[in-house]
């Protein structure tokens, strides 16, 4: 599944510049599914949902960081953990019970936001 911020977050930023895929955004910050993947123009993402990669979407969250679930692997062929969590302070990098993911759908995930 993948990763969330809990409203304990204390806006730190530890937490971003560990996410391979650029899914961890600061509050109010406008993301594209571009950041840090390969993805461009008009993709299908793995569940079924279509976007524009190079589109700024709207903030998920306008108070503390958030973690875009289409496009955080868990760390799933980068890392053994979520990076996001061995970092975080206060331990607001949990499980999203909202979008669970079995490890085959995680990787592949990954070789879809990376091309690979």
């Amino acid at each position: 599944m993948a990763i969330k911020i809990t409203d304990e977050c204390i806006n730190c930023g530890a937490c971003e510049p560990e996410c391979p895929n650029n899914a961890i955004y600061e509050a109010a910050e406008n993301w594209k599914f571009s950041d840090g993947t390969s993805l461009r123009g008009s993709v299908l993402l793995p569940n079924g949902k279509k976007f524009n990669a190079n589109e700024e979407q709207e903030p998920l969250d306008d108070e503390i960081y958030f973690i875009v679930a289409d496009k955080c692997t868990e760390c799933k062929g980068f890392h053994d953990e979520p990076q996001c969590a061995a970092v975080c302070p206060v331990d607001c990098c949990v499980p999203d019970d909202e979008n669970e993911e079995t490890d085959e759908q995680l990787e592949a995930k990954k070789l879809f936001l990376h091309n690979e």
